[in-house]
């Protein structure tokens, strides 16, 4: 039987925790952004950090993706001088873009840098996947509107290029992101990173008279306002489908997002694969989602995945996730003896975590009989996250098992506190 050709799983990082954690959790390459470089303008992450991911990942046989998909106005050509040195520096495998004259600028100045096209760019046909590649793409990144049926016809044009999808991460109401409600509303632009995500608020909706001035609400039904809140993109089930289509790339949002909720989504989805090049034919998404559903979402839809989307898409009830989980922490030191575990979350006596472990869905699970203060070893009855907050977990509490895998940046989840 021939061996399965898995497609790329392609990673976010905001921050070098994140890429560390990608490159743990199983990502084939990570893509990057800086402040004013790309879609994210509220970057966490600095030019030498970037640098330093991009190492790491190297080192560890991966790919590291530089986003450079703004649409650029006259005035920020005059920085190209800089942003070309900034490639320079970083030397990334590829470069994401959108806007033609950036295209353009990439090929006269970096002839041999291969480019990818954004989703920005709005690509929903087999035609402008030719027009793209004609002018000297590598790949390109489909809308997120491209159904399934019409992604197979565009595979089956385009055999040639490249072809990427997002499988899971946040959806825009708007037509593959291109958003003007924050910029107009709030001034913050959606397209450079900045978005103040206006279709996650509540609306009360306010009918005027013309004459008299009078405003007059119109009452809510039981679903609420959240009229343009849509539900978290997840194609895990349907995950066997879009495999035998034959993309290039599977690409998971989330730029601005945790270390914990890159290495849950990445391991989800790097066991979920491996799965199914083990044996396609009884391939079962079940188990994977069981870790997805764990993280912080507003639910899970598979959006344009069939057609149109429907009702079932958004949650005109509330942004609140649907998990009854969050982040415990992650582990940033090993000795024999200890574990150093770096809290995310107000941990108690009695609380348990759970590890995430690389390489495996096997998961261990540890009751804290008490909290020991990683600065001094002593015992304390409760401790916050922040400011480096760590606890000491003996490894006898452990039990043994899989003791290879307890490693820096492990991931733990525990139950929420509920007040």
């Amino acid at each position: 039987m021939s061996k399965v050709k898995l497609p790329e799983l392609l990673a976010p990082a905001g921050t070098l925790d994140a890429f560390r954690t990608a490159i743990l959790y199983g990502a084939d390459a990570i893509y990057a952004g800086l402040p004013g470089f790309s879609m994210r303008a509220r970057a966490k992450i600095t030019t030498d950090e970037v640098k330093q991911g991009i190492e790491l990942a190297h080192a560890a046989g991966k790919k590291v993706y530089l986003a450079f998909n703004l649409f650029a106005h006259d005035f920020e050509y005059a920085n190209m001088p800089r942003v070309a040195d900034t490639i320079r520096y970083l030397m990334p495998d590829a470069l994401i873009v959108s806007d033609p004259g950036i295209v353009m600028w990439v090929r006269e100045n970096f002839p041999e840098m291969p480019i990818h096209i954004s989703t920005q760019a709005n690509i929903c046909s087999a035609q402008t996947v030719k027009f793209w590649q004609n002018a000297g793409a590598k790949l390109c990144v489909l809308a997120r509107e491209v159904t399934h049926a019409e992604f197979k016809n565009i595979r089956h044009q385009c055999p040639d290029i490249g072809l990427e999808i997002f499988v899971h991460g946040a959806m825009c109401m708007s037509y593959s992101g291109r958003c003007l409600l924050s910029n107009f509303i709030t001034g913050r632009p959606a397209n450079r990173g900045a978005c103040a995500q206006l279709c996650r608020w509540k609306y009360d909706v306010i009918l005027r008279e013309r004459e008299s001035g009078l405003e007059m609400p119109i009452t809510e039904d039981e679903r609420g306002a959240y009229i343009m809140n849509s539900r978290d993109l997840c194609l895990m089930p349907r995950l066997g489908e879009v495999i035998s289509a034959h993309p290039d790339s599977l690409k998971i949002e989330g730029r601005n997002r945790s270390e914990y909720y890159v290495g849950s989504v990445v391991h989800a989805y790097r066991a979920a694969l491996d799965a199914y090049a083990a044996n396609s034919k009884d391939f079962d998404p079940a188990p994977f989602m069981d870790e997805l559903n764990r993280l912080e979402t507003r639910g899970y839809t598979t959006a344009f995945f069939d057609g149109p989307v429907t009702a079932d898409a958004h949650n005109y009830e509330t942004t609140r996730s649907t998990s009854d989980y969050h982040a415990a922490g992650v582990i940033t030191a090993v000795t024999d003896e200890n574990i150093t575990f770096e809290l995310r979350n107000e941990t108690r006596p009695g609380d348990t975590i759970t590890f995430i472990l690389p390489g495996t869905m096997d998961c261990v699970t540890v009751c804290l009989e008490k909290l020991i203060n990683a600065k001094n070893g002593e015992t304390v009855d409760k401790m916050a996250a922040g400011m480096g907050n760590s606890i000491l977990i003996p490894r006898t509490w452990l039990g043994g098992r899989h003791s290879d895998k307890f490693v820096p940046y492990v991931l733990a989840y525990k139950a929420k506190i509920r007040k």
